[in-house]
């Protein structure tokens, strides 16, 4: 039984493909820079972890130790400064360990491009490629394979998203004259044969392979075919010479749930045609049985995802616009920090089970139980400032993990019918938690405590607490009061 190794398996298509192996009977290791991330995933217990990250040269040396393919699915979406040179670096050294430790095979998902330049984003993701696979490899040495794919169409991720929103927002669209590129589309369950099938070959391959759909589309088409399978008015699409690659990701920015950062790297990727050149993936791997899925067939199949609340994974969940850069504020280390807490408490009969279901549907859909109007006025203020506002959503409406995006929000803590703490992704001067914890009370009574926490950056900090702070006490105790309402309701 081969042992696979596996970067990114937080993310998009990692969190799919580890399943996939273990079901095809492999003994499966993962790269996690926090292995708490991965508590509730349904296979966790099932694999090994290594905790790291792919700048850590010891900790990778030890995720290849054995292994018989490495499979690299990372790339970097963040706007820093630096993020090609990083990406090189991380590349480099896997390599290095990946050839050190004897591993046959390594795998990239790099993206479909043209000749000539290329955006930022795009041209990294191509000398990463050239990085893992710098020549002719000796016979028993390491081999790359790279498949090369175009926009993944599935539940959950960014591409789709960002076409979806588009076309469910917006009877009217203008687009740059590049809207009518022809792209070539590739559903995520094909993605992922692919990419199984490459830890299943007879023998190492070095080689670089496109893989797509059945057909290439412009970018208008896909919008307008989706709103034909979603049941939409296909909407117009105007052309605008003037519309600049960077004025065009602002548009997406505000219009779909992506963050400034990942649509300038997706509109980046559309200003040229990206098809394939050729089909010799064929003579390696067959096509899935049935064929490729079609386009159209695959928003079908990401429709009904959605509708089955079974999303498996989510750009969002695997694309962190921010991290905690310090603990907690209950934490002792925090001691003579300025914090700002909004605390609120009752008691109620109902039981912590039932409280704890109304307080998880949080969110998405579902909203936040008071005032639905004021949240959506504050997610398009943090749309308009560069931030992800509301629209990211929930990866599911009915449960939640650790790691979980809630439309601005991400899931820090997690203990089913005792804690829920949800981290700020939001654009505000400092860090931000909302937090709810159940405690038992005598007389078969639950406490519900609320607490808004807020960790000021600066002068500006402040005063953003003190301007919000008249709208606590309807927004944050009507939140409270209509929790604990529902959960009552629900228990009698």
């Amino acid at each position: 039984m081969k042992l696979i190794a596996v970067t990114g398996a937080t993310g998009y298509i990692g969190g799919r493909l580890v399943p996939l192996l273990l079901r095809r009977g492999h003994r499966v290791r993962v790269l996690a820079r926090d292995a708490q991330r991965l508590r509730d995933v349904p296979w966790r217990d099932q694999v090994e972890v290594v905790e790291g990250s792919l700048q850590d040269e010891q900790a990778v040396a030890e995720f290849c130790r054995g292994a018989h393919t490495v499979y690299y699915l990372v790339h970097s979406m963040s706007g820093t400064r630096n993020f090609m040179s990083e990406e090189e670096r991380c590349a480099k050294i896997m390599v290095q360990c990946a050839a050190a430790e004897s591993v046959a095979q390594l795998v990239y998902l790099s993206g479909l491009h043209p000749e000539g330049e290329l955006s930022e984003h795009l041209a990294s993701r191509v000398r990463v490629g050239e990085v893992l696979q710098p020549g002719t490899p000796d016979p028993d040495g390491l081999h790359t394979l790279i498949l090369q794919a175009g926009l993944v169409i599935g539940s959950g991720s960014a591409s789709f998203e960002m076409i979806r929103h588009l076309s469910d927002v917006l009877p009217v669209m203008p687009a740059p004259r590049w809207v009518k590129n022809r792209v070539q589309p590739i559903a995520v369950r094909d993605t992922l044969h692919y990419l199984a099938a490459c830890a299943e070959l007879e023998a190492p391959v070095n080689a670089t392979y496109d893989i797509g759909g059945p057909r290439a589309y412009s970018y208008a088409d896909l919008m307008r075919t989706y709103a034909r399978v979603a049941g939409l008015r296909e909407p117009r699409i105007w052309a605008l010479p003037v519309l600049t690659p960077q004025l065009a990701s602002h548009w997406v920015n505000l219009v779909t749930p992506l963050p400034h950062t990942l649509a300038t790297a997706l509109v980046g990727s559309l200003q040229h045609d990206c098809v394939m050149g050729s089909h010799r993936i064929d003579e390696l791997i067959a096509a899935p049985d049935g064929g490729l899925t079609d386009y159209p067939d695959a928003v079908r199949l990401a429709l009904e995802k959605i509708a089955a609340d079974s999303v498996e994974t989510s750009w969002a969940t695997a694309h962190p616009v921010s991290a905690p850069a310090e603990p907690l504020p209950s934490d002792p280390h925090w001691a003579g920090r300025k914090i700002y807490i909004d605390q609120r408490s009752m008691e109620t009969r109902a039981g912590a089970e039932e409280l704890y279901q109304v307080i998880g549907r949080i969110g998405g859909e579902s909203g936040y139980f008071v005032l639905p109007s004021l949240w959506r006025i504050r997610g398009l203020m943090d749309k308009l400032s560069g931030g992800v506002g509301l629209l990211r959503g929930r990866r599911s409406r009915s449960t939640l993990a650790l790691g979980d995006v809630v439309d601005w929000w991400r899931v820090e803590a997690l203990e089913p019918n005792e804690l829920l703490r949800l981290r700020a992704e939001m654009r505000v001067p400092g860090q931000a938690w909302l937090e709810f914890r159940l405690a038992q009370r005598p007389g078969d009574r639950v406490q519900v405590t609320q607490r808004a926490i807020f960790v000021p950056r600066g002068l500006a900090g402040r005063a953003y607490w003190w301007s919000v702070s008249p709208f606590h006490t309807f927004i944050f105790s009507g939140m409270l009061k209509s929790i604990v309402q529902q959960a009552e309701g629900s228990s009698t």
